[in-house]
């Protein structure tokens, strides 16, 4: 490690994505800021605020006049979403590591010195695992159906995809900012470029102050956007299905055949076929539905409209 890195040049970025955190944004920088000049490595923090309707700005604008050698600041004109704002960070960043962090303290800054150490072993790629998770099981619960799937479909085993406090090689995250899809899973399209990978466990604490910004519903929208942006697999699993169910389809209406011919008209039954029935329908839809986000997906990228506006900018 190069120990000789000036401001303008630092070894490490951090990137953080801010969306109403005014609570915790004060902590929050002094505790990063501590961490970091204990360390022997110049650095630099990026703090992009993601459209908030609080103080958010304002206070990083006082974070920025108090230590302009390390924060930089960007600001967006309406909310684009978490992803967005770290690669607004991403296209910005000077440093050799880059490393991603969430604005509301549940992962504790003082680690992110351990993901550096770590990728200086010889990985392209470390991320975070929440250990002793702080969150209800309402939560816990579908991260975890998340985490599974995702390992399946992209073909990269990891405990938890949805933990922010990761870090990177530069290489990595100039391949990232090449690449213009306007809707992106950074943790999952960094496993793209990367040769090796790793995952520590890291520190999670209960949210202190503000809202979660992830719910049921957006954790249902990240598992489809997932599915839909990585692999045709989804897909490909409908077709094997309805070719499984096809078949069984045939057998069954062979089966009632044969029983017609044998028993005679009968009347027994009826709502078992109406429940086979159901299911069927319900198969359908289902492909319907994931043809219809590959199929949105695609249009969205055929506009190709900017992924966000920034509005103006802190350096």
């Amino acid at each position: 490690m190069d120990t000789l890195e000036s401001p303008n040049n630092p070894y490490l970025s951090v990137v953080i994505p801010i969306f109403n955190e005014e609570e915790n944004l004060v902590e929050l920088h002094a505790r990063l800021a501590t961490t970091l000049n204990d360390v022997a490595y110049s650095w630099e923090v990026i703090y992009v605020d993601d459209g908030s309707r609080d103080r958010s700005w304002s206070i990083m604008e006082g974070l920025h006049r108090q230590d302009q050698e390390h924060v930089r600041l960007v600001r967006f004109n309406r909310n684009y979403g978490q992803h967005m704002a770290v690669f607004a960070g991403f296209e910005r960043v000077r440093g050799k590591v880059v490393a991603t962090l969430d604005g509301d303290l549940q992962n504790p800054p003082e680690d992110v010195p351990r993901l550096v150490a770590k990728l200086e072993e010889g990985y392209d790629v470390v991320g975070g695992w929440r250990e002793h998770r702080q969150d209800s099981l309402l939560r816990k619960l579908p991260s975890w159906v998340v985490n599974r799937v995702t390992s399946k479909v992209v073909g990269v085993d990891l405990k938890d995809y949805g933990c922010m406090l990761r870090a990177y090689r530069r290489d990595v995250v100039d391949a990232m900012n090449a690449c213009q899809e306007t809707s992106s899973f950074i943790p999952v399209l960094a496993n793209t470029y990367a040769s090796s990978i790793a995952e520590i466990p890291v520190g999670h604490a209960e949210r202190q102050g503000g809202q979660s910004k992830y719910g049921l519903w957006q954790l249902i929208k990240l598992q489809f956007d997932l599915m839909t942006g990585f692999s045709v697999l989804p897909i490909q699993a409908v077709s094997v299905m309805g070719s499984l169910v096809a078949m069984a389809g045939l057998a069954f209406g062979l089966f009632l055949f044969v029983r017609r011919l044998i028993v005679g008209p009968e009347v027994e039954g009826v709502f078992t076929l109406f429940a086979i029935l159901f299911v069927f329908v319900g198969l359908q839809i289902l492909g319907v539905g994931l043809m219809g986000e590959y199929v949105g997906r695609i249009y969205r990228e055929v506009r190709r409209r900017p992924r966000f506006v920034v509005r103006e900018t802190r350096d």
